[in-house]
């Protein structure tokens, strides 16, 4: 499982984005949202340097690093 923080992430609409570049990427991948702590879990095959571009892309930078 692989833990993302997106801080500009705040409202519904942009876990809808976030759900859908992660499922863009892999259609079978678990996204979970935590909108409060702004936390992604995201359980897939797909490399997590992928899963991290793609959410940026999308306009969520990830912040762990």
């Amino acid at each position: 499982m692989m833990k993302f923080i997106l801080p500009d992430m705040s409202c519904g609409h942009c876990v809808a984005t976030v759900t859908k570049a992660v499922k863009s990427l892999d259609p079978a991948a678990e996204v979970n949202v935590d909108l409060a702590s702004k936390a992604v879990s995201v359980e897939t095959t797909a490399p997590r340097a992928a899963v991290a571009k793609r959410l940026e892309e999308a306009g969520y930078p990830d912040s762990t690093g």
